[in-house]
């Protein structure tokens, strides 16, 4: 069961707007992170469950920390949040072990079944 989630973004706009397209009512733990630096100490910290990433970032991008998180958690599930839907972006951060991608501005709808997948990779994992 997906419970902690972790969303990494300079943008404390952009984590308001990724909490509020998600269901009030499932228990969500929700961690917050400035920076891919971060970013990185709270998911070694909390091991969150899912962890949503930004990708242009001061200290540390997020390439570099879904690069760092892997190194420690290979399972880790690393949702990209970006406007940077270039297929070099995407195949990069996917190269590095990112689950998969999600385009900014966020769609509910997508959010949600990114989360259902996720959920399911897990099931499977455990």
């Amino acid at each position: 069961m997906i419970k902690k989630l972790l969303i990494v973004d300079d943008s404390p706009i952009a984590r308001k707007m990724l909490k509020s397209c998600l269901p009030k009512d499932q228990g969500f733990e929700f961690y917050e992170a400035c920076d891919g630096k971060d970013g990185v100490e709270k998911y070694l910290n909390l091991r969150p469950d899912i962890t949503f990433m930004d990708l242009t970032m001061p200290v540390m991008t997020g390439y570099e920390a879904i690069e760092e998180i892997m190194k420690h958690d290979k399972n880790a599930l690393i949702i990209v949040v970006t406007a940077d839907v270039q297929m070099k972006a995407i195949t990069t951060v996917l190269d590095l072990g990112a689950y998969m991608v999600l385009r900014k501005p966020l769609k509910k709808e997508d959010l949600l079944a990114a989360i259902m997948k996720a959920q399911d990779t897990l099931q499977k994992v455990q």
